[in-house]
């Protein structure tokens, strides 16, 4: 019985390297960013409507409580920032992309605010996994700072990306979970009339 059981073992761990492998080849790896945007109820949908994500998750980075809660986070002294990990398939979706979603859903003039939400965890930043992250994380800055458009110099951080503690559950999908509580915070926070004034319509 134990030899029947590690051969199956074997043959399916065989298998899952193959496919792991397969899908590799066909451009399919999954890779991952993480960004700060204020609130992260708020960032949580766009990205689950941008074709190509296959998951995301809110929770705190950029801390050095290990484990924090959200009150913890929420008292400012953990060093945390309201965070969003987005996995995704390269092969449909560009990390450039990404960074613009993340641009066209931020005020990256106010240093620790978003909107109505104040304090050094409603930061934005980006959260870079590689020198490749880091130097399209560096132009995508630089271009929305050349461009102006923002009326004011751009605070936003551009730093290594570190241990991402996912929050309680209540939190994810919160917009799905809780639409009206959602709504009656998204819907009065500024957001949307900042965001006609800076991209229109």
């Amino acid at each position: 019985m134990k030899k029947r059981f590690l051969i199956v073992a074997v043959v399916l761990g065989m298998s899952a390297i193959g496919s792991a492998l397969e899908n590799q080849a066909h451009g399919k790896r999954l890779e991952k960013a993480t960004f700060a945007a204020g609130c992260f109820w708020c960032i949580q949908p766009p990205f689950d409507q941008t074709p190509g994500v296959v998951r995301t998750t809110v929770g705190y980075t950029g801390g050095t409580e290990p484990q924090p809660t959200y009150h913890q986070v929420g008292s400012g002294q953990t060093g945390h920032a309201e965070s969003i990990e987005v996995v995704y398939n390269p092969a449909k979706v560009t990390y450039e992309k990404l960074l613009d979603v993340f641009w066209h859903n931020i005020d990256p003039t106010t240093k620790d605010r978003q909107f109505p939400d104040l304090g050094h965890q409603y930061r934005t930043a980006i959260f870079y996994h590689n020198e490749a992250q880091k130097r399209a994380a560096t132009a995508s800055k630089e271009h929305w700072e050349k461009d102006g458009r923002f009326g004011a110099p751009i605070v936003t951080e551009i730093v290594p990306a570190s241990t991402f503690w996912p929050a309680e559950d209540y939190h994810q999908k919160y917009y799905l979970k809780s639409p009206e509580d959602y709504h009656r915070y998204h819907d009065h926070s500024g957001r949307e009339e900042y965001f006609r004034r800076i991209w229109g319509p």
